[in-house]
């Protein structure tokens, strides 16, 4: 398995807008991200900090991408 970089939420976002992804809405510091096409919904904390690595890695499982892909992506 690859390791993770630390990413700040923001760059994360970046990613997800990348694979289709747009802002469905926010609720306090959860974006909630919404892609049309196959119905995926994936939220994002929106901290000012880096995303820890089991909260990285549940994110890429629900935009859809293996780790390596979401790497590629960066």
């Amino acid at each position: 398995m690859s390791h993770l970089p630390s990413l700040k939420p923001r760059e994360v976002v970046r990613i997800a807008e990348k694979s289709g992804f747009v802002l469905d809405r926010q609720k306090g510091s959860h974006a909630v991200f919404y892609r049309e096409t196959d119905h995926r919904r994936v939220v994002i904390p929106m901290h000012n900090k880096d995303l820890k690595p089991g909260t990285l890695r549940a994110i890429i499982n629900d935009l859809g991408l293996t780790t390596q892909e979401f790497i590629t992506k960066l």
